[in-house]
């Protein structure tokens, strides 16, 4: 849950770095948020209201957190435009945000995984 909430508080920040666990934690309980309303749309409104209104609701942090995962494998965050090539533009942005970071700091900063000792 920490994962998504600091997801959420970062929802316009699109400079940094993201690590693995936190965009696929963010997207696991995004899933399961979009599943319960749809739940409740079809049972209670008998429309499609509630997922539309909660997509835009997430927009800006779902884009912010993929921009700082691109950039923690070292990639502007532009590669997001490639979900629109059709089909094979979908996976390759899949696999960039599969891919681990880079484990020196780079252009976009330091190493997300690093814990300072002190």
């Amino acid at each position: 849950m920490n994962y998504y909430l600091d997801v959420i508080k970062k929802y316009a920040v699109f400079t940094g770095r993201a690590r693995r666990q936190e965009y696929w934690m963010f997207a696991l309980f995004n899933v399961g948020i979009v599943l319960v309303l749809s739940i409740i749309d079809m049972v209670a409104l008998g429309a499609n209201v509630l997922v539309p209104l909660y997509s835009l609701a997430v927009l800006l942090p779902n884009l912010g957190v993929t921009v700082r995962r691109l950039h923690d494998t070292g990639r502007s965050g532009w590669w997001c435009l490639i979900a629109l090539v059709p089909v094979v533009g979908v996976i390759v942005l899949i696999v960039f945000l599969a891919t681990e970071g880079n484990q020196a700091g780079d252009k976009y900063g330091p190493n997300p995984k690093y814990v300072p000792t002190a």
